[in-house]
Order: C-alpha cells, then sequence, then structure tokens
C-alpha cells in the first residue's frame, strides 16, 4: 500500500512537470489522487482528531481545487476583508468591494445574482458573472407548522439535504435556527439529527447564505429577522472554522448587521473549541447540558465521557472571568424520568454556581424510534421555580414546529444506517 502511494505520488508530479513544460504559462493544480469523503458515523470521543474534512469551496485560494465541483469562488464564504483583497485582485477599487458587499447583506437587496446588483459598474458585473457564485444553496421545500414556524429545506451543490427553521415571536423577536453540518457526530440520545450520524461539514457560504435567504424570503411576510442561532442539524463547535467565520459575516455592521448578543452559537461540550470560541467571537455563548451527573450526561451525551461536567463547568468558570457582562445560556432538554427530579434541580445549582449564565428548561420533542418521554408542564414549572427561588434566572422555552419536525431535536433524515443507540444504565431501564 505505501510502495503504491509513493508510485502515484511520482506519477503525478511527472505529469505535472511534462506539462508545465509543453505550456509553462499554464496553470496547473497537481492531485496525486481523489479521496472519497462518504457518509460516515464519527466517535464523539475522537473529535479531537477531526478538522474539517471538507475543502472549502468557498475559499479563494481553494476555487479550483480538485472536488469542487464550481471553478467559481462563493461570495458569502468570504468576509470583507478577503473579499476586498479578491475583488482588488481581479482589477477593481475596494469601494466597490463595499457597494458588493452591502447589495449581498444590506439594504434589503440581498442579491442572489450579478441581475440584481443595480448600481454597479458594468465591467464590475460582468466580472462577477464570470468568476463568482452567488447561490451555495438551492430552496427544496417550506413546511408550516400550525404556529407559524416555517421549516425550510434547502439542497446543497453535492445533494444532501439540510433544515433551516424561522420562529416568528408575538413580541417582534423573530429567530432563525441554522445547521451547521449535515448531521452529526455526537449521537445525543434525544436528537433526531444524531441518528444520522456525520455526512459533512457546512461552508461558511452554506450557513451564511441560510439567514439571507429566510430573510429574503420571509421578512415581508413575518417582518424582520432579529435573532440568529446555530442550534440545528450539527454541533457548531466541531466545525468551528466556518462557524466563527459564519457568525463574523452576520454580525459585521455593513452587512447582516446584527447584533452579537442576538446570535448565539450552541454547543454540547467540545472544551478546547469552546475556550477558542469565546477568545475569538463576541457572539453568545449556549451550552447543551441535559444532566446533573455524569453518569446520566455519559448515556445520554457521549461527549461528556471526554469532557465530563466537572472539566466542561471549570473551563467555563475559568474563561468568563475575562469576558464583562458576558452570560452563558445553559440549554436543558427535561425528560421524564431521567434528569427532571427535585434532586436535579438541586444538583443544578450546586453545578452552575460561580458562572454567570441564564438557564432555558426546554420541552423534549419527540420523534420516531425515541427512548424517552416528555417531563409534565407541572412538574416542569416546578422545576423552574426551584431554580429561582435559589437565584437563578431560568426560563421555560416551549415547543415551536413540532407538528412539522420544526422543534429542537427533531430535524434531519435518518439513513438506513443509524448511529447507534447506547446501553441505558440500569435504574433506567424501566423509565426508558
Amino acid at each position: 500500500m505505501e510502495l503504491g502511494c509513493i508510485l502515484m505520488r511520482r506519477v503525478g508530479i511527472k505529469c505535472f512537470l511534462l506539462m508545465k513544460k509543453k505550456n509553462p504559462m499554464a496553470s496547473i493544480t497537481p492531485c496525486l489522487f481523489p479521496f472519497s469523503l462518504k457518509p460516515h458515523f464519527t466517535s464523539p470521543l475522537s473529535l479531537r482528531s477531526m478538522s474539517s474534512q471538507k475543502v472549502n469551496c468557498s475559499s479563494p485560494s481553494s476555487s479550483t481545487v480538485v472536488g469542487c465541483k464550481s471553478s467559481k469562488v462563493q461570495l458569502k464564504g468570504m468576509d470583507y476583508s478577503e473579499l476586498e483583497k479578491w475583488v482588488q485582485l481581479n482589477g477593481f477599487r475596494p469601494g466597490q468591494a463595499m457597494m458588493l458587499w452591502k447589495r449581498l447583506y444590506g439594504e434589503n437587496i440581498w442579491a442572489n445574482s450579478s441581475d440584481e446588483l443595480e448600481g454597479i459598474n458594468k465591467d464590475f458585473k460582468s466580472m462577477l458573472t464570470r468568476l463568482a457564485d452567488f447561490k451555495a444553496l438551492s430552496l427544496k421545500d417550506i413546511f408550516t407548522a400550525s404556529d407559524g414556524t416555517r421549516k425550510i429545506l434547502f439542497t446543497l451543490e453535492d445533494g444532501l439535504v439540510i433544515e433551516t427553521v424561522v420562529i416568528p415571536c408575538k413580541k417582534g423577536r423573530t429567530t432563525v435556527c441554522v445547521s451547521s453540518q449535515v448531521g452529526c457526530a455526537l449521537n445525543c440520545q434525544f436528537c433526531y439529527t444524531g441518528r444520522m450520524g456525520l455526512k459533512r461539514h457546512l461552508t461558511a457560504a452554506e450557513i451564511v447564505e441560510q439567514t439571507v435567504i429566510a430573510r429574503r424570503l420571509l421578512s415581508n411576510e413575518i417582518g424582520s429577522i432579529t435573532n440568529v442561532v446555530f442550534m440545528g442539524m450539527g454541533e457548531p463547535l466541531h466545525n468551528i472554522d466556518n462557524v466563527i467565520k459564519a457568525a463574523a459575516i452576520m454580525v459585521d455592521e455593513q452587512g447582516l448587521h446584527f447584533s452579537p448578543r442576538k446570535v448565539a452559537v450552541s454547543t454540547s461540550g467540545l472544551v478546547p473549541q469552546l475556550k477558542r470560541f469565546l477568545k475569538e467571537s463576541n457572539c453568545e455563548l449556549a451550552v447543551s447540558l441535559n444532566a446533573t451527573t455524569d453518569e446520566v450526561r455519559n448515556w445520554i451525551m457521549p461527549i461528556n465521557r471526554k469532557y465530563n461536567l466537572a472539566l466542561l463547568l471549570d473551563t467555563l468558570r475559568e474563561e468568563l472571568r475575562f469576558k464583562h457582562n458576558f452570560k452563558v445560556l445553559f440549554e436543558y432538554v427535561m425528560l421524564a424520568g431521567i434528569n427532571d427530579s427535585l434532586e436535579d434541580a438541586k444538583r443544578l445549582v450546586g453545578l452552575v454556581q460561580g458562572i454567570p449564565c441564564k438557564i432555558n428548561l426546554i420541552t423534549f420533542n419527540p420523534h420516531s424510534g425515541s427512548l424517552f418521554k416528555a417531563t409534565s408542564d407541572k412538574k416542569m414549572i416546578e422545576f423552574r421555580n426551584f431554580l429561582a427561588e435559589a437565584g437563578c434566572v431560568v426560563l421555560l422555552r416551549p415547543s415551536r414546529g413540532d407538528d412539522q419536525m420544526a422543534a429542537c431535536g427533531q430535524l434531519g433524515k435518518p439513513g438506513d444506517i443509524q448511529a447507534p443507540r447506547l446501553r441505558v444504565p440500569l435504574r433506567f431501564q424501566m423509565v426508558s
């Protein structure tokens, strides 16, 4: 096998040199041998060794890499400084980059093609038509739930499908919930997306465009979209490079112009990436906690076997010392008979001591093949009241869009081969 790889490398290099000899000016990207990125399941215990496994076609420097279907650059995959450099490299002034940026993200234009770039120089528009892609996603379908929640299905360039949810609120706040991966590697036992395993990361362009298209499609109908949560398909911090970049584009003052306090990135608790996020991003952080003991969290969230409760919470205490006026949001999905006892409430109060935080208690949303049941409304209120009386800032988050499988933990479509179910601890076997 090793000898074969060496021979293939030599052949590839010789071909490259021969082509260069015939045409010295040719721009050739030598490809020694392609890799097939097949759908796979990834153990959460091996996440440290994983990085972005998909070539980012949105980067100007990688737009000609073998494996990318389009040789064009993805405009929504660049932050402003990258866009400005790319525009200058193509012979145009930096000011034209700002004009383009505002038409992509601001001024209620949300341009989807060069034909929608009113007021742009004709030569500049022609260059964009030849060299740039405005679209990273194709609209597949929209489903409307009885409460007004919309679930938008997008098809990616490789044929995979992701889901985005838009949640209107009577108080004038409308939230778009974006996906960061196709599927998820973490295999949380209560989450439908986790049944899929991980297919691939989304590019920054694919993440940003979910928000852009949501605004373009629905702003006139349901009002301005004011909030973004990275709580759709996937573990955002597993795809941290693209997520940080996408979030920065969303809060750019000349672009989508969301307040950093209105953009929340959720994580199941990848500690090294969490530390990096808190240093590099000024957006909000949400941590999916969902248990008060390592025994339960090891079962329902196997990432806990690598980064346990003590490590996760101590890291937050340490890192938040340097983030003034910052509160982490703890998400707590309530599972009947699993994590909703008065003892759990008491332990939760102790666990979050010393961490500036808010706690969201979330109703479990059932899905096909689920072993869990939702905690009753009465018990959720009792749990909430105990936390509030102990001095915690706590909110009840009701289900939205569950009749269209658009609620928390319901996104995605597992195939015939699904992530494995984990062994239920003996004392919970009668409950589940």
